[in-house]
């Protein structure tokens, strides 16, 4: 699961959260590590301005690396985020299609 929000900066930032019933430390630190792989090869390509974390299911620490990159890059939106009003509302959280799943942490681009 994916949730993006405009926020209002130059830059995207990018977190998960690895639930443990995903698996033991191994197999989660595995999935924080692929998503952050990802994050950092397809930062050019990801639009800026949004916080978007990635919410993995367990499908993830056993997916195909193409896969998964694929299909993150495929629901992380491209274009640059709408200004934020100064009121300080960011809008709703706009949940977006399952990319695979994803791991705690956060990244910035």
């Amino acid at each position: 699961m994916l949730f993006v929000r405009p926020n209002g900066l130059p830059i995207s930032r990018f977190g998960w959260s690895i639930k443990k019933a995903l698996g033991n430390a191994v197999v989660r630190n595995r999935i924080r590590r692929r998503l952050r792989e990802i994050v950092r090869m397809h930062r050019q390509e990801m639009g800026a301005g949004w916080d978007v974390v990635i919410h993995p299911r367990s499908s993830v620490a056993k997916a195909d690396f193409a896969m998964l990159v694929e299909e993150l890059v495929k629901v992380v939106p491209r274009e640059k985020a709408p200004a934020v009003a100064a009121s300080g509302g960011a809008g709703a959280v706009r949940p977006a299609r399952d990319a695979g799943g994803t791991s705690s942490g956060r990244e910035e681009t």
